[in-house]
C-alpha cells in the first residue's frame, strides 16, 4: 500500500522517524533486566530482513526463537514495533502472547489470524503480522523484535492492542531481549 507513495514524498518525510525512544522495550520496558537471547534463522541483528517478510514478498512472518530464559519463566510475549515509521508512535507489525517459552516461532506462524497463537491486533487493527511496508524513498526502517519472559500468563480480552498489553504485562516481566531488522524499500 505504502509503496505507492511517490517517492518525493517519502524522502521528505526522511527525517520524521518515530524513533529506538518510544517503543515499549525502552519505554514501558525500560527498568527491566535484558538477557533473555532473542533470534532468527532468516537474518541476524542489525542486518536487513529479507524482502520475503515484507509487503515486497509473500509477507510471511519471520522465525524467532527465544533462548536464556530466567528462572520461572511460564511465558513468553513477542511485539515487533517499526521504530522508523513517519508517525509519532511507532507502528505496531506484531503482538503474539502467552507463546510456550519452549517453543520458537516457525515461519509463517503468525501470519495467519486463524492460528493456534494468542496474536493482538497490529496497527491495522487486524490480528497477526503486517508485513513491512515503508514508504519509497523514506530511508532504513528499524524493526524491533522484542521478546519478554513473563512469571505467569496472561488473562487478556482475544486480539488486544498494544496499550492493552503493556498494561497487563506491567510487574510480570522477568526478562527481556531485542532484535532488529532492517527494511528500506529499494
Amino acid at each position: 500500500m505504502l509503496e505507492k507513495i511517490p517517492h518525493a514524498v517519502g524522502a521528505a518525510l526522511s527525517g520524521l522517524k518515530a524513533g529506538l525512544d518510544k517503543t515499549a522495550y525502552r519505554t514501558a520496558f525500560a527498568a527491566v533486566p535484558e538477557g533473555l537471547a532473542l533470534t532468527s534463522l532468516a537474518f541476524a541483528d542489525g542486518s536487513p530482513m529479507p524482502a520475503r517478510f515484507t509487503a515486497d514478498g509473500p509477507g510471511a512472518s519471520p522465525p524467532l526463537a527465544w533462548t536464556s530464559l530466567p528462572p520461572g519463566t511460564t511465558r513468553i510475549v513477542l511485539l515487533c514495533e517499526d521504530a522508523g515509521s513517519p508517525t509519532p508512535s511507532p507502528l505496531v507489525h506484531l503482538i503474539a502472547w502467552n507463546l510456550d517459552p519452549g517453543a520458537p516461532l516457525s515461519e509463517g506462524a503468525a501470519s495467519q489470524p486463524e492460528s493456534a497463537l494468542d496474536l493482538g491486533q497490529n496497527s491495522f487493527l487486524k490480528p497477526g503480522w503486517l508485513p513491512p511496508d515503508p514508504p519509497t524513498g523514506h530511508g532504513p526502517h528499524v524493526y524491533l523484535f522484542q521478546a519478554y519472559a513473563l512469571d505467569r500468563a496472561l488473562d487478556l480480552p482475544e486480539h488486544p492492542g498494544r496499550g492493552a498489553l503493556l498494561e497487563a504485562m506491567a510487574g510480570r516481566v522477568l526478562a527481556k531481549g531485542s532484535l532488529a531488522g532492517i527494511y528500506e524499500r529499494p
